[in-house]
């Protein structure tokens, strides 16, 4: 007897996949948390139905989340992960001698149980000596910050259910108040091919745009997410991501990538018509 996994992307659109084994089922106080294995993706993790990333292409989203604002900024000491439970995000920062601290806020300890038992390629880059994990609500951590971080990453999963506050116009201002004077914030900016999902895309930015005085939107292509692209959005208070771009001191580091590429890093900001529309429609709304 087969098994299958499937998704909903819309209310007419599914993601379906043939699993082999279920390595885990249980419920956190925060959502229901699943570890399957398919045939075409290997082991993935799906938080209430929805898949949050998969052997087989998470590497894409940790990279480009991780290396676009790196090959920008040019002193990070302090980086700040919201989510991050996977450890993802942490294990591309730890090749960077230079970070001295990580924090990894995340509200769900089961999250990171389950993801430590069977993802431990990933969550190993929660054991360096410069991560600290603290299971704690993010938007309450931020507000007795002020200046202290060179970079925050949002590795938040959707602006729904327990993490909807990461997605206010209040998260954002603590953000921009918990940057040193010359930081960045990236975060996941969702799908915009879409209509159902197209509303979120706006949304975000327009809390990103009215937040920081750099404010822009680039690309990936990861084949799990809905429709199979993904939008990231690059918020900074000084930098911006290319005319600040430094291709050739990022290479020196000699960082070993599968996805991000200096020629990818220009490339990932050159966004397809309709969603400059979408953007630029926000952003003259705004300046009305």
């Amino acid at each position: 007897m087969e098994m299958w996994f499937s998704e909903l992307h819309t209310s007419n659109v599914k993601l379906s996949m043939r699993i082999e084994e279920q390595l885990c089922s249980v419920e956190s106080d925060c959502q229901r948390i699943d570890v399957l294995v398919s045939d075409e993706f290997g082991k993935f993790l799906a938080l209430d139905g929805e898949i949050l990333f998969s052997e087989k292409d998470e590497f894409i989203y940790d990279e480009m989340v991780t290396h676009i604002p790196m090959a920008v900024h040019p002193d990070v000491k302090n980086v700040l992960i919201i989510g991050g439970a996977d450890g993802g995000v942490a294990r591309e920062l730890i090749n960077y001698k230079c970070i001295e601290r990580i924090d990894v806020v995340e509200p769900d300890e089961m999250l990171v149980e389950v993801c430590r038992k069977h993802f431990p390629e990933l969550t190993c880059g929660l054991d360096d000596d410069r991560v600290n994990v603290y299971i704690q609500d993010a938007l309450r951590f931020l507000r007795n910050k002020t200046g202290d971080y060179d970079l925050i990453i949002n590795d938040a999963t959707d602006p729904f259910g327990y993490t909807e506050g990461l997605f206010t116009k209040e998260f954002y201002g603590s953000c921009y108040k918990a940057l040193k004077s010359d930081g960045i914030m990236v975060y996941q900016h969702g799908s915009p091919f879409y209509s159902e999902d197209k509303d979120e895309c706006v949304k975000m930015h327009r809390k990103a745009y009215q937040a920081f005085p750099v404010s822009r939107v680039y690309q990936a292509h990861i084949p799990t997410c809905s429709s199979g692209y993904w939008l990231f959005g690059f918020a900074s208070k000084k930098y911006h991501p290319l005319d600040d771009f430094r291709p050739e001191e990022w290479k020196k580091l000699g960082i070993k990538t599968r996805y991000y590429t200096t020629n990818l890093h220009r490339g990932a900001f050159m966004l397809p018509g309709y969603v400059e529309q979408m953007l630029e429609e926000e952003e003259n709304e705004k300046k009305a």
